[in-house]
């Protein structure tokens, strides 16, 4: 089965932003595999966080931060679409 261009450019689109959703996870200390194991992540909610993700336009902006990062974080930008729903994952992993 040959991709064609359009499914390629999707499918790295939404591989570049599923990497950054779990570059934001882990610079929260959030292992986002392993809190979906222990139940704290609903398998539904990933996919949600790449699409929010895919609808952020400070992309570049977020890839610079997360490279800036030493250790965890306690919070991720206040322009992360997903910030809030990383910190209520936080809170369910206790």
């Amino acid at each position: 089965m040959q991709l064609h261009k359009d499914d390629l450019m999707t499918s790295l689109l939404l591989k570049r932003h599923a990497t950054l959703v779990d570059r934001m996870a882990t610079a929260r200390g959030l292992d986002l595999e392993e809190a979906t194991l222990r139940g704290a992540v609903a398998p539904s909610e990933l996919p949600d966080m790449v699409l929010r993700c895919v609808g952020c336009t400070r992309t570049v902006m977020c890839e610079t931060w997360l490279d800036a990062q030493i250790g965890t974080v306690s919070a991720a930008p206040h322009y992360c679409r997903n910030a809030h729903a990383l910190s209520d994952i936080a809170k369910r992993l206790g």
